[in-house]
């Protein structure tokens, strides 16, 4: 292929640039150096905040059961029917360069190409999150990232935060289970996390929670066999990917749902909006819907994975949103971190285009701007013209809201338990599954102050006391304090347990001789 400059013209030499003399400066004449270099200064656009690291596939999603009674989302209309899409699979706290086998949770992103638009679904391998409330979403990430101190990651400051707010601890025993590093993308179960609705025909709403189930079976890795493939091959998981669809076993989901009509979420004995809880499948069981494949590999890796853009307020006729508080704020800002990162126009990519519907959206410039611009369509609406007219027989009914305008405390709802799912998992879990699980979480938070690790074990000891017992032991905390500490509240609890209080690591004297510092039960050093 000949090389051509960023106009077509071709490059006469790309090699040996244009000096003064054999041994002279460069010139400012040698304007192909000029244009390839300026480009490479910034080939590196900014990385996402979260989920940096990512790999992505091209699909099918095909119909398998008929929901039409909740939905009238035409991708869903018929069995058999299939729709193009693309995922995207990532780690979440890790930068570009993050080893794939580490400890955290896993975004996916699947964008559906529907004939009434691109729906994208964006979730993560667990079906809960650390928050429900937005305005912790910044916190929560810099918890997670680089301290600003330091320029190190930090677990002091991760499990601070996830033990102030007691929310976080469900979702903490999830990424501290077997289930905290997967064997690979392909080998696990990936959810949309939020309250969705679905709306049919007849306008009639239902709120819904969405479960993609692996046809590959489950695996995970453990702490050591994740540290021998991070040391190994840090792209772990995206290479067992490529390979897979390289070599036509195509990775495959069976697509569910959950389903709660309006009157059930009335009555339902917790707010089903929150996400940090669950639905427990014996009251509202798992309904198939299709099945997902993925078989093709992208051409290449910066302009589909890495401009590849999902938000979740990018829905289809027959699919809405909920009252979930941490879904609102998610509406807004992933779309104004694309906006950011890849430009105003960054729909216009090729990989995030809508491809089997008409785009009118009469957006108008900005950088990058690819297509004709609307021409000499009027930029205004209304017009006389016939431009830019809405569809009002697409609305989602109206949804009734009680209640002032106000900071609502969701810890004031009489009904607000943050530690009974957490209990709940843990009492499921087998033998095997509970010691993984207490080893992990010794040995992620060993370098952790005292004070936090005892805000920790009370935390696992209102979720069960087995649990809080275990992981005391786990700890080398003393299990009377724990107990103490248990008799009061999240606000007692916090105060107890601030920096420089009783707590605190330098006032720690137990010298149980069981350990060195990091202070953990030496059974679960790895």
């Amino acid at each position: 292929m000949k090389l051509t400059n960023e106009v077509g013209a071709p490059v006469e030499n790309n090699d040996h640039s244009i000096t003064a003399g054999p041994r002279g400066p460069v010139m400012m004449q040698d304007v192909w150096l000029l244009e390839k270099m300026a480009h490479f200064d910034r080939e590196v656009i900014p990385e996402r905040r979260m989920h940096a690291k990512g790999w992505g596939a091209y699909g099918k999603f095909t119909v398998t059961k008929d929901i039409t009674k909740y939905t009238k989302a035409a991708l869903f209309n018929k069995i058999g029917k299939k729709t193009d899409l693309f995922i995207r699979f990532s780690t979440v706290a890790g930068e570009r360069g993050a080893a794939d086998a580490e400890r955290d949770i896993r975004g996916v992103a699947v964008k559906f190409y529907t004939e009434e638009g691109n729906w994208d679904l964006v979730g993560n391998n667990t079906p809960t999150f650390f928050i429900r409330d937005v305005q912790h979403f910044a916190d929560l990430n810099r918890a997670v990232k680089r301290d600003p101190y330091t320029g190190m990651r930090s677990a002091e400051n991760n499990w601070d935060f996830w033990t102030m707010l007691p929310e976080c601890f469900h979702q903490t025993t999830i990424v501290m289970s077997s289930r905290g590093i997967p064997d690979g993308f392909r080998h696990m179960n990936f959810f949309g996390e939020h309250t969705y609705s679905m709306y049919n025909d007849k306008n009639e709403r239902v709120w819904v929670k969405f479960h993609f189930k692996t046809e590959q079976g489950i695996k995970n890795l453990t702490d050591k066999e994740a540290a021998m493939q991070c040391a190994d091959d840090r792209e772990s998981f995206g290479r067992d990917l490529f390979e897979a669809i390289k070599n036509k076993k195509y990775p495959k989901w069976k697509m569910y749902i959950q389903v709660m009509t309006e009157e059930q979420a009335k009555k339902h004995y917790e707010n089903p909006f929150d996400i940090t809880k669950i639905w427990r499948h014996k009251d509202y069981p798992l309904i198939e819907v299709g099945e997902l494949v993925l078989n093709k590999w992208p051409e290449n890796y910066f302009a589909e994975v890495e401009q590849a853009a999902f938000t979740p307020a990018h829905v289809v006729p027959g699919i809405g949103f909920s009252p979930d508080k941490f879904l609102q704020g998610r509406l807004f800002v992933y779309g104004d971190a694309q906006r950011y990162r890849l430009g105003v126009n960054y729909n216009q990519i090729p990989v995030n285009q809508a491809k089997h519907a008409t785009v009118n959206d009469y957006h108008r410039d900005g950088s990058m701007r690819t297509d004709g611009n609307y021409g000499k369509a009027p930029a205004y609406a209304p017009n006389s013209q016939g431009y830019w007219t809405a569809t009002p027989e697409i609305s989602e009914p109206p949804l009734p809201l009680d209640g002032a305008m106000w900071r609502y405390d969701p810890a004031d709802d009489p009904t607000d338990d943050c530690f009974h799912s957490g209990g709940d998992l843990y009492r499921i879990m087998t033998e095997e599954e509970k010691e993984l699980l207490i080893g992990n979480t010794a040995r992620n938070i060993a370098h952790c102050s005292m004070n936090i690790k005892y805000r920790h074990a009370v935390h696992c000891y209102w979720a069960d006391v087995d649990y809080g017992t275990r992981m005391t032991k786990a700890l080398c905390l003393d299990l009377k304090e724990v107990k103490k500490l248990a008799k009061g509240d999240q606000n007692s609890l916090i105060k107890a347990t601030l920096p420089g209080g009783k707590y605190s690591e330098e006032t720690c004297d137990m010298n149980c001789g069981k350990c060195q510092k990091p202070c953990i039960d030496k059974k679960y050093m790895m």
